[in-house]
């Protein structure tokens, strides 16, 4: 295993999820997946380094629906600032605290309420000796 490549979500109105991701997160519209008919049904989006979201419109076949899924995790450089920025674009962000693994941590959840935690590393990080 190399990295985890990209998270998958099926959500109910992609324009809203896609505005979401790009306008307020800052992820980059990568590219589109197309029907014959030229419907958009599907957008891969950048958000760093080799890490994508893919989101996919439900349909009766594969509604957006609850799963075991917990949440997704993204890394930021200066969590006050990323929930300062996000508040001023309208996110409902909590306050940024400590985690039990010394890690930063703030928490969010797009517009189909799937929960997103925003992580920032302190030199006291129980991660940091396993990714040096």
């Amino acid at each position: 295993m190399k990295a985890f490549a990209h998270v998958c979500f099926i959500v109910k109105d992609l324009d809203a999820s896609i505005d979401f991701y790009c306008s307020k997160l800052g992820m980059t519209h990568c590219f589109d997946f197309q029907r014959d008919s030229g419907e958009r049904f599907g957008v891969y989006l950048h958000v760093g380094g080799r890490s994508f979201v893919e989101l996919f419109i439900g349909t009766p076949e594969a509604p957006p629906s609850p799963v075991s899924f917990q949440h997704t995790c993204l890394e930021v450089d200066d969590l006050t600032a990323t929930v300062t920025d996000l508040r001023a674009k309208g996110v409902e962000v909590t306050d940024p605290y400590l985690g039990m693994d010394h890690s930063w941590q703030s928490w969010l959840a797009d517009p189909d309420g799937n929960r997103i935690e925003l992580h920032c590393y302190t030199d006291e990080s129980w991660q940091l000796p396993h990714v040096r």
